[in-house]
């Protein structure tokens, strides 16, 4: 019984650290010993880098949103890899040459390597990397390299929002929920240095910071972001008035299939970043890793522990099998949210929160799967449920 207990406890402790432990570790970190950016007005020579592969119905939209941008237009390089598209990208692409905009069409070789050749032809100092389904707001541009006026700051990571949910089911509720979690964790861990990655759908970075990554199977702007810290010895930050927006995600089935590809790429990215999850070696910033990432693919493993410990100590225990009924109540609700998720009861936020945070879970735990099986993804293969940029809901 006492090995069940402890298994149990265990487990739950580390289920609360990561979701609520964490962020007040941070947050008693930063008012300890806080470390702010120096923002400033900061205009350098800048290359924004396009990865696409058939994207024709988008890419003409992202294009225009890009040259749109409040920022000087001599300053202002944008560069399309085509990776291997065969639909009329590249055409589409070609009729803005001449305007700032330079296509690099290459055979398919896969996302990471379209942005090696890419930013290797980058003239600015500084690249920006975003998806070609991101629309950015006009001033996000200017307000991604404030934070490059500290010295310090050697990447900035964007505010990547997601647009009203439309017409899908409840994972555009439950995806939304999980951001505006996920980018309150990145503004602590900014407050004390660094954030743990960036995400893809816009980024910058110092153009020497650049590291280019052979291995495709990782997730590029994890593995590109994360070496600003462990490589540049440089900050990476969160800056919450770079806006960008995306699609919310229409479809479970098609987001459990992404979370699925994303979880197994990011692991891959971490156990390739070298010292990354050492403490002795990158600090603050190995702890956030643990935290942040490798304990939070965990929460499945933890979950499951439980749920079994406390199955095996309610048998003997009022005070176990009370827990018990919440674990079982819990997991009863994500259950009714998944049933219902295509109806207005589903969207209620007691069924979509358990729904989407079993979703999410359940998919780290197939990526762990996969990822022990040794299954690699080196191409990607965008999915979009609409494609027109600044066109409402994608």
């Amino acid at each position: 019984m006492l090995i069940l207990e402890v298994i149990f406890w265990l487990s739950v402790a580390a289920c609360v650290y990561v979701y609520f432990g964490y962020p007040l570790l941070l947050l008693a970190a930063g008012a300890l010993r806080p470390r702010p950016v120096r923002k400033a007005a900061y205009e350098p020579s800048v290359s924004v880098v396009i990865a696409a592969h058939n994207e024709e119905r988008q890419i003409a939209a992202k294009l225009e949103n890009t040259l749109a941008l409040d920022y000087p237009r001599e300053l202002l390089e944008v560069i399309v890899a085509s990776d291997g598209s065969t639909d009329s990208t590249e055409e589409i692409v070609a009729r803005y040459e001449g305007g700032g905009v330079k296509l690099l069409p290459l055979a398919r070789c896969g996302k990471m390597r379209a942005l090696n050749q890419a930013v290797a032809r980058a003239a600015g100092g500084v690249v920006v990397l975003t998806d070609a389904n991101a629309e950015l707001e006009p001033g996000a541009l200017k307000e991604l390299l404030s934070p490059f006026a500290d010295a310090s700051v050697g990447g900035v990571c964007g505010n990547q929002k997601y647009r009203r949910a439309g017409a899908g089911d409840s994972a555009g509720e439950g995806e939304n929920l999980y951001w505006t979690y996920d980018k309150w964790v990145k503004q602590l861990e900014t407050r004390v240095g660094s954030t743990v990655a960036a995400d893809g759908s816009i980024y910058a970075l110092r153009r020497e910071l650049y590291v280019p990554i052979e291995d495709g199977a990782q997730a590029d702007d994890f593995a590109v972001s994360a070496r600003v810290v462990t490589v540049g010895r440089a900050r990476l930050v969160y800056e919450p008035a770079a806006v960008s927006y995306e699609p919310t995600p229409a479809k479970s089935d098609t987001e459990f299939r992404r979370k699925v590809r994303v979880a197994n790429h990011c692991m891959r990215a971490i156990l390739n970043l070298e010292g990354g999850l050492n403490p002795f070696r990158t600090g603050l910033y190995a702890v956030e890793m643990w935290s942040h990432k490798v304990m939070r693919y965990g929460v499945p493993l933890f979950a499951a522990a439980a749920l079994a410990a406390d199955s095996a100590l309610a048998a003997g225990s009022w005070f176990y099998m009370v827990l018990l009924a919440g674990q079982i109540l819990f997991y009863a609700l994500a259950l009714a949210g998944y049933a219902l998720r295509r109806t207005r009861l589903g969207r209620l936020k007691p069924l979509y929160a358990p729904f989407y945070f079993c979703l999410a879970n359940a998919a780290a735990l197939f990526a762990v799967l996969s990822l022990m099986r040794g299954e690699r993804i080196t191409v990607w293969q965008p999915q979009r449920e609409i494609t027109q940029v600044g066109g409402g809901d994608k």
